[in-house]
């Protein structure tokens, strides 16, 4: 059976508990997501943090399975945190590096972080730059890969990151040119591919282009999931449809919700990359999960 890693799944998501936009549609099934996802072959999941809160309820997570891992960090549009209603950066930094101590074990990566312009409306360029380098403190102390967030950003991304050598990490849900997958990837770091990545024609091209050994994937759920209007949907194996989904009024244990995505998707993700890059889907899911054995397990 094919194994994965999924590199990013926001499992803290308000979604997973049946909650969207602030109502209550159904009770939590998070354990049921789980079920699904090692059925269709997940063997590790490294849960997103977003901010501390989130981070810390991430950690928190990895005790429902020792399959179960973490990322701690803060996304760009929220680095306001650091400072707002009177916030010490140096005290959210403690903070957040408190819920690395708090079980050191089960987080494997600094993040998510980084830089996000599409959203400057909710943190200023200056503020996103300031702390996502503060950040990287985190990643010297600790020697953590980072999960970087890139949004049309990547010349910026990358001149702070060439100022700090001696650094790993993914950049990750990448949707950006191959120029500058390649200049991320000179740098040394990983290119983390999801549905996101896999939207148009555009997309596809640079995904062909890509070194294999630099190549990690994730699902971002309960974002970016695949839809049909994508240019890499069809190329899916049917067989991968299995999971029946129903509307999130119409829930049911054992359906997925209809537009929410969930680590067992990431199997779509190797089914489209494969296939246009005429690789073998066997061989291509075992060089992606030893690649992300050596970024976030190498001790394994």
């Amino acid at each position: 059976m094919r194994k994965f890693i999924d590199i990013g799944a926001n499992l803290t998501d308000a979604m997973y508990l049946g909650i969207y936009n602030g109502s209550k549609k159904h009770e939590s099934d998070l354990q049921q997501i789980l079920q699904r996802s090692w059925a269709a072959g997940l063997c590790k999941m490294i849960i997103t943090g977003g901010n501390l809160e989130e981070s810390r309820k991430s950690v928190e997570l990895t005790n429902m399975d020792d399959r179960l891992y973490a990322t701690v960090g803060c996304h760009p549009t929220r680095c306001g945190e650091f400072e707002e209603n009177g916030t010490n950066p140096e005290d959210y930094l403690q903070k957040l590096k408190d819920t690395i101590l708090s079980k050191q074990d089960k987080v494997v990566a600094i993040g998510e972080c980084g830089l996000d312009y599409d959203r400057t409306q909710f943190c200023s360029k200056d503020v996103q730059k300031k702390y996502f380098e503060y950040q990287l403190k985190l990643t010297e102390y600790f020697k953590l890969p980072l999960f970087l967030h890139c949004r049309n950003a990547a010349d910026d991304l990358y001149n702070i990151l060439s100022k700090h050598s001696g650094l790993e990490g993914v950049v990750h849900s990448f949707d950006g040119t191959s120029e500058e997958a390649n200049k991320f990837i000179d740098l040394g770091y990983y290119i983390g591919l999801n549905g996101c990545s896999l939207k148009t024609e555009e997309n596809l091209e640079v995904v062909k282009a890509l070194p294999a050994e630099k190549i990690l994937f994730e699902t971002d759920c309960p974002w970016c999931e695949i839809r049909p209007t994508h240019a890499g949907y069809k190329y899916i194996q049917r067989e991968n449809l299995d999971f029946p989904s129903v509307k999130k009024e119409k829930w049911k244990p054992d359906h997925m919700v209809k537009s929410r995505n969930e680590p067992c998707n990431i199997r779509h993700v190797l089914d489209i990359v494969s296939a246009i890059r005429n690789e073998d889907p066997d061989e291509l899911c075992e060089k992606v999960f030893q690649n992300t054995l050596s970024l976030f397990f190498s001790d394994e």
